[in-house]
């Protein structure tokens, strides 16, 4: 079982892979319990949603983690993937600037990703 850290950064990868708008990652551990990290990706349409929250679940998958819940798929707006300790979330960019997280989690220590990203 991979910790989060080690989780997120494969989302991070993942979403990246795909080619993911404006990835952030939020340290929560100190903040919640609903979670250690949020991640947090814009896409520009909503089949490219799908292909994130697909590239997330195959790379994740072959990793051995599964998510314990995934919602928000028929919207289209909006896809929240909880794996427990990371939780991720695939916004159009309507959807990323309606419900602002980032704002409403500005407590969140923000991660530097540049050394996760290959873009």
């Amino acid at each position: 079982m991979m910790d989060s850290q080690e989780l997120a950064r494969a989302i991070v990868q993942a979403l990246d892979s795909k080619k993911g708008k404006e990835i952030a990652l939020l340290n929560t551990s100190e903040l919640t319990t609903l979670a250690d990290y949020f991640v947090l990706c814009t896409g520009t349409s909503n089949t490219q949603l799908k292909a994130l929250t697909d590239a997330v679940e195959d790379s994740l998958s072959r990793l051995g983690e599964e998510p314990h819940h995934v919602e928000g798929h028929r919207e289209g707006t909006w896809v929240l993937m909880d794996y427990s300790s990371v939780v991720v979330h695939i916004f159009t960019e309507e959807a990323r600037n309606f419900y602002d997280l980032e704002r409403l989690w500005n407590d969140a220590a923000p991660v530097d990703i540049s050394s996760m990203l290959t873009t």
